[in-house]
C-alpha cells in the first residue's frame, strides 16, 4: 500500500506529482492546510476567487475537486483510502501525520516543547531540529493566497518562530553558546522587533565573554522598539540587561535543571503589568474577586477558573490592581509555563503574587510557604490546595453588551449599536477572546460595516475561520482544552456535539454517548472540570464555540458508521418529547429542526420525517428556515417511499405558503397533498388538505365552497386531529357566514376535542375564541377588529370577518 504523501511547507509537493493547473493546486492546498477539518465551499470559493467569484463557482468548484480525486488515484494508485471526502458543508482532505509535512511538523515541534518543559534538552534541540527541516520556504509559496491561506500562513510561520525559539533555548541550556552566535545575529536582523532572540543573543554573548557586544544589542533593541512602536524593551530585556551590567555569575553559564530557564529571569517572578485598558464588564466577577483578595491574609490561595479564552488573567490582573492598597508590599507575576528558578521568599509582609496558567497543584505548593498571598488563573481547579477559593469564570453576559461597544467601534468614526455588538457577542457565544478577535477582524478592515462582520460570523461551519486573525486564534486556543484530555474524554466531547444547541440533561446525553445515565452524569462531571462543558442549572450546556470545535473534530476524528449510530440515538432520545402537544421538556423548533437536518445529513430518512412532524406545532418567525426543514423531510419522505408523510410535508408546506400569502403556490400544494392522501387512503390527512383547501377559498370570500368542502372531515369521527381542525375552520366558517352564535357551537366542538387530544394549547385556543365572541358581540361596531383563525395566527379584518381586505398576522400569542 503506497500512502500519497504532501507538503505544504514550501511550495505544493505531491508524491507522484502534484497538479499543474493553478486553480486544482489552490483547491488542494486549501483543504491540505485545514486537513482532517471539513471547509465548506464558500470558504474555498473566497479563497480560489477573492474578488469576484463567477456565477458558476460552486459547479466549477465540484469539477476540480473531480479531477483532483482522479489525480490522487493516479499519485497513489494502491492506497486503499480516498483522500478528498465530502462532507457538508464542503470538502475534507483527510490525511494520517505521517502522510503530510506541516501535521508532522506540529507533532514533533509540541513533543519538542514538552522535552523541554521536562527538562530534557537535548531531546528538545533534537526533535525542534528535526521539525524546523521539515520547512522548505514559506507556507504554498507557489500558490497565491486568499483569506484562509493568508491565516494559516502566518499561524504557521509564528508556529516556526516559535520552534526557532525553543530550539535556541534548549541549545543555550546544552552550552552551545558560541554556535550559536552566529545564527542568532542572523535570527536578531530577521526578528528586529522579536525581544526573545535578542535576549538569547545577549545570553549568548555575555557567555563568550563578550559583555559590551551584549550590552549594544539591547540598545538596538531598545531603539527599534522605540522608533517602530513607541514603546519599550520589556520587563525581561530590561532585567537581562542590569543582569549583565552586574557581571552575574549566575547567567554566565547554562543551568539545567528539571524545567527550562526563561533567559533573564531573576527569581522567577516580575512586577505585575498595568490593567488592560480596554478591559470591560465582569462586575460581579470583579466584586467577588476583589472581596477575596481584600480577606486574605499571606498563605491564602484564590483561584480564577475558567474556559480557555474566559479572560482569567486579564480579570486577575484588574482585580489585583484595584485591590492593591490591601497589599503593601506590592503586586508580582509568576508565569510557570516560562520556567526559570522558583521567586524568592516575599520582599515584604503583605505582597500578592499572581501566578499565572497553572496546570497543576504541584506547581503552586513550593509557593505555599514563601509568604505571599497567592492569586492563581488555571482552568482547572488545582484541587487539594488548603483553604482554595474560587471564582468561576465563564462567558460575558448579555447584560453586559453595552459596555462592548468600545472594544468594537472602529476607525474613522465607525460606531457600533448596542444591538449590534450584542449580536457580534452572541455569534461569538459571549466568549471574551471570541469578541476580541471580530473586534480585530472589524479594525482591521475599514471597509466593513459592523452588518458586514455579523454576516461573516453567521455560518457555523467558517465562523471559528471568521475568528482567526494574526496571531489571534480562537480555534486553536479552544483546542488546547480538548488536546489536554485523553482520547476517552475527546471522543464524549466530540459525540455530544450532535445535541442541539442549548441546555441538555444527562439523559439525552447518555444517549450521544451510548452510556447508561449514571455514567454519562459521571462523563459530564469529568468534562466540566477540563472546562468543555458548563453546567446550566439542573442541565448541562456546551458552550457555543466549543460545541463548533467538537463538531468539526467530530466530522475529522469519527468514521461515518460510528456518527450515524450516534445520530440515530439522540433523534430517538428527542422524538418523544417531539411528539404530541408542547410539554415543558420538549425540544424547541430549532433544536427538531437542526435535529432533523442532522438526521437527513446521516440517511436517517424516517427519523428526519418524524421529527419534522414537530414542527408543525410551533409558529416560527423564520420563513426559509421553516420552508427548508419542510422541503428536506418532503425529500426523505420520498426517499423512504412513505407517502402519507409526502402528503403531509405537501400540506405542511402549503400551509407556510398561505400564511404568507402566496396563493397559488398553497392551492398547488395541497391539491398534491390531496390527490396523494387519497392514493394512498390516508383519510386524516385527506380531511386536513381538504381544511387547507376550504379556508383558502374562505380567505377569498368563497364561505359556502369552504363549508362544502369540510363535509367530509367533519364525518371522520376516527380522526380526532383532522376533526379539530375541520371544526375550527367550520366555525370560522360560520362566523364568516352567520355570526358569532353559529360559531359558538363550533368552537365549543373544537374545546371537547381538544381536551380528547389532551394538548393545552389547542384547548386554550378554543376558550380564547369563545371570549372573543362574547366580546365581540357586546363591541359597538362588531365585526371590525381581528379574529384568531389558528393558535397564534391572527386575521386583521375590516367590513366583516374574511373580507378580502384581511392580512395575517403570525406573531404568537401573548
Amino acid at each position: 500500500m503506497n500512502a500519497v504523501r504532501f507538503g505544504i511547507l514550501g511550495p505544493l509537493e505531491v508524491s507522484g506529482g502534484a497538479p499543474a493547473a493553478a486553480k486544482l493546486r489552490g483547491v488542494l492546498g486549501t483543504l491540505l492546510v485545514r486537513a482532517n477539518e471539513v471547509v465548506s465551499v464558500d470558504a474555498l470559493i473566497d479563497e480560489l476567487w477573492p474578488d469576484s467569484p463567477p456565477r458558476t463557482a460552486a459547479t466549477t468548484l465540484q469539477v476540480y475537486v473531480s479531477h483532483l480525486r482522479k489525480a490522487l488515484r493516479t499519485a497513489g494508485p494502491h492506497h486503499d483510502r480516498e483522500t478528498l471526502l465530502t462532507r457538508r458543508p464542503g470538502y475534507l482532505a483527510r490525511v494520517t501525520p505521517d502522510e503530510l509535512d506541516s501535521t508532522a511538523f506540529i507533532g514533533l515541534a509540541r513533543r519538542g516543547h514538552q522535552a523541554l518543559t521536562d527538562g530534557d534538552f537535548a531531546a528538545a534541540a533534537d526533535l525542534q531540529h528535526r521539525a524546523l527541516a521539515l520547512w522548505r520556504g514559506p507556507l504554498l509559496s507557489d500558490i497565491p493566497h486568499g483569506p484562509l491561506l493568508e491565516g494559516a500562513a502566518v499561524r504557521m510561520d509564528e508556529a516556526r518562530t516559535t520552534a526557532l525559539d525553543e530550539r535556541v533555548r534548549a541549545e543555550l541550556h546544552l552550552g552551545m553558546h558560541r554556535e550559536l552566535v552566529p545564527e542568532l545575529h542572523e535570527l536578531a536582523a530577521e526578528f528586529p522587533l522579536r525581544e526573545e532572540f535578542h535576549a538569547h543573543l545577549m545570553v549568548a554573548l555575555y557567555r563568550c565573554g563578550r559583555q559590551a557586544e551584549a550590552l549594544r544589542v539591547f540598545t538596538r533593541l531598545r531603539h527599534t522598539l522605540v522608533d517602530e512602536l513607541g514603546i519599550e524593551p520589556g520587563p525581561r530585556s530590561r532585567r537581562l540587561q542590569q543582569l549583565i551590567l552586574a557581571g552575574d555569575p549566575a547567567l554566565a553559564r547554562p543551568e539545567p535543571g528539571p524545567r527550562p530557564v526563561a533567559v533573564g529571569a531573576a527569581g522567577g517572578d516580575t512586577a505585575l503589568p498595568g490593567p488592560d485598558p480596554s478591559f470591560v464588564g465582569r462586575t460581579e466577577e470583579l466584586a467577588a474577586l476583589g472581596a477575596l483578595l481584600r480577606g486574605a491574609r499571606a498563605g491564602d490561595v484564590i483561584a480564577v477558573t475558567g474556559m480557555p479564552g474566559a479572560g482569567k488573567t486579564a480579570l486577575a490582573v484588574e482585580a489585583a490592581h484595584r485591590a492593591a492598597d490591601a497589599f503593601p508590599g506590592g503586586l508580582r507575576l509568576l508565569d510557570p509555563r516560562d520556567g526559570g528558578p522558583p521567586p524568592r521568599p516575599a520582599p515584604a509582609p503583605g505582597t500578592l503574587l499572581v501566578v499565572d496558567g497553572v496546570a497543576s497543584e504541584a506547581e503552586v505548593r513550593p509557593l505555599l510557604p514563601l509568604g505571599y498571598t497567592l492569586l492563581l488563573t488555571a482552568r482547572r481547579v488545582p484541587a487539594g490546595l488548603p483553604g482554595l477559593r474560587t471564582v468561576l469564570l465563564g462567558p460575558w453576559r448579555p447584560a453586559e453588551a453595552r459596555q462592548l461597544v468600545p472594544l468594537l467601534d472602529g476607525p474613522g468614526g465607525r460606531r457600533v449599536s448596542v444591538g449590534q455588538a450584542e449580536a457580534v457577542a452572541e455569534r461569538c457565544g459571549w466568549l471574551p477572546l471570541a469578541v476580541r478577535a471580530a473586534a480585530a477582524q472589524l479594525a482591521a478592515r475599514p471597509h466593513w460595516s459592523p452588518a458586514t462582520l455579523v454576516d461573516r460570523l453567521y455560518a457555523e461551519e467558517s465562523r471559528l475561520d471568521a475568528l482567526r486573525t494574526g496571531d489571534m486564534d480562537v480555534r486553536a486556543r479552544l483546542l488546547t482544552a480538548y488536546e489536554d484530555c485523553d482520547e476517552v474524554r475527546r471522543r464524549q466531547f466530540r459525540l455530544l456535539s450532535l445535541l442541539p444547541p442549548g441546555p441538555f440533561d444527562a439523559a439525552r446525553a447518555a444517549a450521544a454517548l451510548d452510556l447508561t445515565g449514571a455514567r454519562a452524569l459521571a462523563a459530564l462531571e469529568g468534562l466540566a472540570d477540563d472546562r468543555l462543558v458548563e453546567a446550566d442549572r439542573d442541565a448541562w450546556r456546551l458552550p457555543e464555540l466549543l460545541r463548533l470545535v467538537a463538531a468539526e473534530r467530530l466530522a475529522a476524528e469519527e468514521d461515518p458508521a460510528t456518527v450515524r449510530a450516534a445520530v440515530r440515538r439522540v433523534c430517538l432520545a428527542y422524538l418523544p418529547g417531539a411528539a404530541g402537544p408542547r410539554r415543558a421538556t420538549a425540544p424547541d423548533a430549532p433544536a427538531l429542526a437542526r435535529l432533523a437536518g442532522t438526521a437527513y445529513d446521516a440517511g436517517l430518512w424516517e427519523l428526519t420525517v418524524r421529527l419534522t412532524d414537530g414542527l408543525a406545532g410551533f409558529a416560527r418567525p423564520d420563513a426559509v428556515a421553516e420552508e427548508a426543514s419542510y422541503a428536506l423531510a418532503l425529500d426523505a419522505a420520498r426517499r423512504c417511499a412513505d407517502r402519507p408523510a409526502q402528503a403531509r410535508m405537501l400540506r405542511l408546506l402549503a400551509e407556510l405558503a398561505w400564511r404568507y400569502r402566496r396563493f397559488e403556490r398553497a392551492r398547488d400544494l395541497l391539491g398534491r397533498a390531496l390527490e396523494l392522501a387519497r392514493e394512498c387512503g390516508d383519510e386524516e390527512e385527506t380531511g386536513q388538505a381538504l381544511v387547507g383547501l376550504a379556508e383558502l377559498l374562505l380567505d377569498g370570500g368563497a364561505a359556502g365552497e369552504a363549508a362544502d368542502l369540510l363535509g367530509p372531515a367533519l364525518a371522520a369521527p376516527a380522526h380526532t386531529r383532522a376533526r379539530y381542525e375541520a371544526t375550527r375552520a367550520r366555525a370560522l366558517v360560520a362566523l364568516a357566514q352567520e355570526g358569532p352564535e353559529a360559531a359558538r357551537t363550533w368552537f365549543t366542538e373544537c374545546l371537547t376535542l381538544a381536551g380528547a387530544l389532551d394538548d393545552p394549547g389547542l384547548r386554550m385556543y378554543a376558550r380564547r375564541s369563545l371570549r372573543a365572541l362574547d366580546t365581540d358581540a357586546d363591541a359597538p361596531g362588531a365585526g371590525f377588529g381581528a379574529v384568531e383563525i389558528r393558535p397564534g395566527l391572527w386575521r386583521i379584518h375590516q367590513g366583516g370577518p374574511f373580507a378580502r381586505s384581511s392580512t395575517a398576522c403570525g406573531e404568537p400569542c401573548r
